[in-house]
Order: C-alpha cells, then structure tokens, then sequence
C-alpha cells in the first residue's frame, strides 16, 4: 500500500511540476552564484544571501513588515500578467502580448483616474476593458486571418506604448518625465486599503489590490477546471478542428480567449498604478517587463493558477532584493540578471518533467523484471 501510494505521490502532475519548478530555482541560483563569484568572489555569498532575504535584510520588525507589503504590492500585477499568460497557454495561444496589454491597462486607469477624475472602479473597469480590446484585436487576426498571435502581439505592444505616452503626456506633472500623483491629483482614484495597511506597519500601497489578485487566481482555475467554458476553450486548444466539428464555435472561443488574457493583464497594471507606489513615465521607449516576467512566472508555477501565486511571489521577491546587494562590488541588476537564468531554465520544466516520467518508468520496468524472476 505504502509503494503504490509513493508511486502514485510521484507520478502526479501538480507534484512533478513542483519539483520541476524547484530544480529551477536551485539551478538558476547556483548559476547566478557563479555569476557573482566571477565578477567579484569576495562578495558572492553576501550578494546572494541580500538578494534571497529582500525585506528581511532589516533587524527592524516595522521595516521588515513595510517592505514586505510593498512587495506583495508588485507581486499581485505579475501574478495577474502570469495568470494571463496561462490562460491563453491553456487554450494554445501563446499570448507574448501581455506586456502591451499591460500598457494599455496602465494607460487607460490613469487617464480616467487624471484626466477625467474618475473613482478608481471605474478606473479598474477602463483597465480590463482596454486590455480585453487589445488582447480581442489579436485573437480575431488569430480566428480570421490565421495570424500568429506572437506577431501581431508584439507588434500591438510597441505601438500601445507610443500611444500610450502620447496620451498621458497630457496627464503630466510639468516639473518631470512622470504622471502626475494620484494621491494629489485624485485620491479617489486610489485603491481602498481594506484595513491591509495596518497588518504591514500601515504601509498606504498595501491594500485591495493583493486580495483582488489571488481571488482571480482562484476564479482562473475554476473557470479552465471546473466549467463547461473552460473545457470548450482547452478542447478548441488542442484541436480546433475537431472542436468545430463537436460544434464548438473555435473562432469565438480563440477571441473570447485573448479577450480575457487582455483583461487580466490590464487589471494587473490597474493594480500597481491605482496603488499610487509609481507613476507612468512618458519618455520610457522600452515595455514594461511585467508582462514578460509573467511568462516566466506562468511557467515557474507549472501552468497552475494556484501555482502561479507562488512563482509570482518568488520572481519578485529575488527581484526586489537586488536592491540590497552591495552596489560598490555588483549593480543592482545583478538580480534581474538571476531572474532571467530562472526565467531561461523555466523553458525545461517540462523536459524535467519527462525526465522523471522515463526515470519511474525505468524503476517501474526494473521492479516488474525482478517480480518476474522471483516468480520463475
């Protein structure tokens, strides 16, 4: 009984796509430490420990608890890009577009937030409707002209940017690159703390937004698992040939997919933005690596939503603790730099996954043989 139940433990997928995730982790930050060791070996060890501990580099509690609910601030806009990235995964979309829809969310809350001095759920609601828009734009070149999503979204992503700046260029502040604070300008716009703030040494940013994103999470795997939309989208994934001949309507649901990967990833920039921690710069000519750090992040947690929440966290965590590396032996990029080795190695999650298949295959094979013999 207690073989069967080890040997049934190993070969679960959720269980395999976790170890998988953690072979990652640990190759990625064995690679950075020999990173580290050839630019300066007299600080490895510091830098790495700096970069792993993040907020817990402070002896002080208050500090500790302020900067880890910063933390969970950026976390939940890459876990709302990363959830984005696994839906449209789950119904064979590669959605690389996610970055711009992203942009496009950011774009769309703070001008109704700045310009038009809405609340922040009408805010919210601009967001993910923007992003639905974008990501709708996509999924129709995909459905009716047989465009490579991964074409037109990159594409989409660089000309969201522009315009994207150039509109908010009339929401900013004369004295800088920046939006104009929303704290100043519309602290209506800001998302409601829900009593958050005073768990994390009242740390103002900390608040709906955390919640909001693990409650998507949630509704993200009941949605692809548990409903009838959710087979019919994975089905039109895997075939969408034979989804039509079951009388699936494949070209809706490819739409309806890259419309809900667009909204998702334009709630996570409402998310951040409403928080009021950053404003939008309108000179940046690069996307914000949010969107791409969400592919990384879909992967790390082995194309789970629940899974997600964790790589998500994980992926900021050692991203924000980068700032704490001592800057006269490393730059502070040092992390983004760890980052994308594990980001790199996610690529082989599941090859390590059929690496453990074919090895518990082998000891499976192994046993039978030997059974076999014991019987002759």
């Amino acid at each position: 009984m207690n073989k069967n139940t080890k040997k049934s433990f190993l070969r679960n997928g959720a269980v395999q796509a976790i170890l998988a995730s953690l072979i990652c982790i640990v190759l990625g930050l064995f690679f950075g430490y020999i990173a580290l060791l050839l630019i300066n070996p007299a600080g490895a060890g510091k830098a790495l420990v700096a970069i792993l501990k993040n907020f817990l580099y402070y002896p002080s509690s208050v500090k500790v608890m302020q900067y880890f609910g910063s933390t969970l601030v950026k976390t939940a806009p890459l876990l709302l890009c990363s959830l984005s990235v696994l839906f449209a995964y789950k119904v064979g979309l590669f959605n690389i577009g996610a970055a711009g829809q992203y942009v496009a969310g950011a774009g769309a809350c703070l001008f109704l937030a700045l310009k038009l001095h809405m609340p922040w759920y009408i805010c919210i609601l601009g967001a993910v409707l923007l992003g639905a828009i974008l990501g709708g734009i996509s999924g129709m070149l995909k459905a009716y002209c047989n465009v490579n999503e991964v074409i037109s979204c990159i594409m989409l992503n660089w000309i969201v940017l522009y315009i994207v700046n150039m509109i908010l260029t009339g929401v900013k502040d004369p004295s800088s690159p920046y939006t104009l604070a929303l704290s100043s300008e519309n602290p209506s716009a800001l998302l409601p703390t829900v009593g958050l703030d005073g768990l994390f040494a009242k740390n103002k940013y900390v608040g709906l937004a955390i919640p909001l994103a693990v409650i998507v999470a949630i509704l993200v795997w009941v949605i692809l698992e548990k409903t009838k939309l959710g087979y019919e989208l994975r089905a039109t994934g895997m075939n969408k040939n034979a989804a039509k001949y079951c009388g699936m309507r494949e070209k809706y649901n490819i739409i309806l997919t890259m419309m809900i990967a667009g909204g998702l990833a334009g709630l996570g920039a409402a998310c951040y933005y409403l928080t009021g921690m950053e404003q939008w710069s309108v000179t940046q000519t690069s996307v914000p690596s949010m969107g791409f750090n969400g592919i990384a992040a879909a992967f790390l947690g082995g194309l789970n939503p629940i899974g997600t929440v964790f790589s998500s966290f994980f992926i900021q965590h050692i991203t924000s603790g980068g700032a704490y590396v001592d800057k006269s032996m490393y730059c502070s990029q040092i992390s983004d730099f760890i980052t994308a080795l594990i980001i790199y190695l996610c690529g082989f999650v599941f090859f390590f996954k059929l690496w453990m298949n074919r090895v518990l295959d082998k000891r499976d094979e192994k046993k039978a043989a030997k059974q076999k013999g014991g019987e002759a």
